[in-house]
């Protein structure tokens, strides 16, 4: 029998970021992270402490959240679920859901690229990390994503100013380089920084967009739905 998975959450929503917006699925939010970005806001999910539960009722709770099935679609969020604490319960659970021919999304910190799961899911939503979170992400991790997972994975850089961007726009440059094909299609998503204290961040979005287009208009620019319709401080939404 396997040992229980440390749970945050388990809930129905749309996806309310990146390429995918809009999308209704449902979350499998693990507990526990040791990246510690800057401007995370979810916090709540850094300790690894809290609710215990064994496979059997991590699926009971997705197939009720999905409606019995209605929605086989399931993205696996944090905390950070590449941790290797959660790494082998994240390889069981991709394994139970595959064979019931269920789509499957990770959200990756960018922190590893982790074969025996990303080999296995649908789709990889990757972590690069801006000045402004205080983490570095190795643009060598980008690369092996490239190369390994093209078609199924998109990155993502949450841009707070201006900084963030010019980050951004340096890494993809490396990557272009490193990967010896100008022609390559990056799927890269720029996600403006709202914060929970804030109020839509209109400028911000502004500044993106206009920096995005200034510099030859390489990146996709995709607020985070859910805060602009339930606010920044609301979860499981």
């Amino acid at each position: 029998m396997s040992s229980n998975y440390l749970i945050n959450s388990i809930y129905r929503a749309t996806e309310g970021e990146g390429i995918h917006l809009g999308t209704p699925q449902v979350f499998v939010r693990f507990q526990g992270c040791a990246i510690g970005c800057i401007n995370c806001d979810s916090m709540d999910t850094w300790d690894f402490s809290g609710q215990e539960m064994p496979l059997v009722d991590v699926w009971d709770k997705v197939w009720n959240e999905s409606l019995e099935g209605s929605i086989k679609r399931v993205s696996i969020t944090g905390g950070d679920p590449l941790h290797p604490k959660h790494e082998p319960r994240v390889l069981e659970l991709v394994k139970h859901l595959k064979e019931r021919g269920w789509y499957l999304n990770i959200e990756a910190a960018g922190t590893r690229v982790v074969d025996s799961i990303f080999d296995r899911i649908d789709f990889i939503s990757f972590d690069f990390k801006t000045p402004s979170t205080g983490v570095k992400t190795r643009v060598e991790n980008l690369v092996k994503l490239c190369k390994q997972y093209k078609g199924k994975f998109q990155i993502k850089s949450v841009i707070a100013d201006e900084r963030d961007f010019n980050a951004s726009l340096d890494a993809y440059n490396q990557v272009i380089t490193m990967l010896e094909d100008a022609q390559i299609s990056i799927p890269w998503v720029l996600t403006p920084c709202y914060e929970t204290h804030e109020e839509f961040p209109m400028e911000r979005f502004e500044l993106v967009q206009e920096l995005n287009i200034r510099n030859g208009s390489i990146f996709r620019v995709i607020g985070q739905q859910h805060k602009w319709i339930h606010g920044a401080q609301k979860k499981q939404v």
